[in-house]
């Protein structure tokens, strides 16, 4: 992944939410809470509640009807341990800030999942002993906050730790069992095949505990993505890898998988605009898909000047838009008709110049630009005679198309 998704995090899940919509979890700091139905957890899209200037939740739930945040991110703490931290300094133990925020959700009526892991810091399945304590620190963040729904981010560098999945894939599964009801997915970086070599060594260690979620969602961006063909292209490819290694047939597997977008400016250049949006969510509900979700609100925002000039942000999107258009695709996902607003036209980017080709002789260093396959090229290290974009964990970082 790439340098701005340490800040940015990103949205590789495991989502754990209370199934039905009367069950209730008793919890001292609000009370006792009702649990939405199981869409609106699926449809829940991310929101940074510390970092990136967070929004309002209160004004976005009026704008658009969202009811469910996935809040983010639960880390180890930054000195060691195995206690839940938000972002890796503030406990959860002693929050007063993020569940003030959860409070006003609900006083209108929504509710919240909580992320756990992201890109960056470190994250619990790394720092607890076993499955069990992992799955005990997990549980004090349910019981804090009257939670349905907990969120597990299974992405690099945590995935390539084969102990570490083990422990998180583990505590799913405790937490499963020991809060009945419980709405599970399993989200983790995407690929054009699907996902990558560790992804799919991820789905193998759940296979092997017998774990089986309500999902397992993808990350179709930072990957030479760009529009929805290439998101739903990915999908479809998941969709094999979910019957394959399960056994499942073609619709089970579609009734078990996921999609967690990024919206507006991707990372790595990439634009997913809301014509995109608007095409993998009919793929999604066409192919009878589980859960629908972007990372993340904090971005559902237009920048100024609208393309940012031309720069990836955590705190707006970088394409022309009304505030919060991102977030009514979660909110017809979870059923409902949002609010009408008067659209903003996207404007295709200004092309970005190729640079120089790419050379097989060539000797390039950290830092040296090509282009390859009308995409924009930038060296991590020294490299010759390895094409752009030929491994996923390869030298070149992807730009975007020029």
């Amino acid at each position: 992944m790439r340098p701005l998704r340490a800040c940015l995090g990103a949205a590789a899940a495991v989502t754990l939410a209370a199934a039905g919509t009367t069950a209730l979890v008793a919890n001292s700091a609000s009370g006792a809470t009702t649990a939405l139905s199981n869409r609106w957890y699926a449809a829940a899209p991310y929101l940074m509640p510390l970092d990136n200037d967070p929004p309002d939740p209160a004004a976005i739930m009026d704008a658009t009807g969202l009811k469910a945040f996935q809040l983010a991110f639960v880390l180890a703490p930054n000195g060691g341990g195995c206690s839940p931290t938000w972002g890796g300094t503030a406990p959860v133990s002693s929050d007063t800030a993020v569940q003030s925020m959860i409070n006003t959700i609900r006083a209108k009526g929504g509710d919240v999942s909580v992320s756990i892991g992201g890109y960056g810091g470190t994250k619990l399945g790394q720092a607890c002993a076993d499955a069990a304590s992992t799955a005990a620190a997990y549980q004090q963040v349910i019981t804090k906050y009257g939670l349905h729904a907990i969120d597990f981010d299974l992405e690099e560098p945590e995935y390539e730790n084969t102990a570490a999945i083990k422990n998180e894939i583990g505590a799913a599964k405790i937490l499963q069992q020991n809060n009945p009801g419980l709405y599970v997915s399993v989200t983790t970086a995407g690929t054009a095949d699907g996902t990558g070599w560790f992804g799919k060594q991820m789905l193998l260690e759940a296979k092997s505990q017998g774990f089986t979620p309500n999902n397992f969602s993808i990350m179709p961006f930072d990957g030479g993505f760009n529009g929805a063909a290439s998101q739903t292209s990915a999908l479809t490819n998941f969709n094999s890898i979910l019957q394959s290694t399960f056994g499942w047939d073609q619709a089970t597997a579609y009734a078990h998988e996921g999609f967690s977008g990024m919206n507006g400016r991707s990372d790595s250049g990439e634009y997913f605009t809301q014509a995109d949006f608007q095409t993998v969510l009919d793929y999604a509900t066409s192919h009878n898909m589980d859960r629908f979700t972007f990372w993340s609100l904090n971005r559902d925002r237009q920048c100024s000047p609208p393309d940012n000039g031309g720069r990836t942000s955590g705190t707006c999107s970088s394409v022309a838009q009304n505030d919060w258009d991102f977030a009514k695709y979660s909110v017809q996902f979870a059923g409902v008709t949002p609010p009408s607003s008067t659209p903003t036209p996207t404007p295709t980017p200004t092309p970005t110049s190729c640079k120089t080709a790419w050379s097989a002789s060539a000797v390039y260093t950290a830092g040296d630009e090509v282009s390859y396959g009308k995409h924009n090229w930038k060296a991590e290290w020294w490299t010759q005679n390895e094409v752009p974009g030929a491994s996923e964990w390869g030298p070149w970082q992807d730009e975007g198309a020029c």
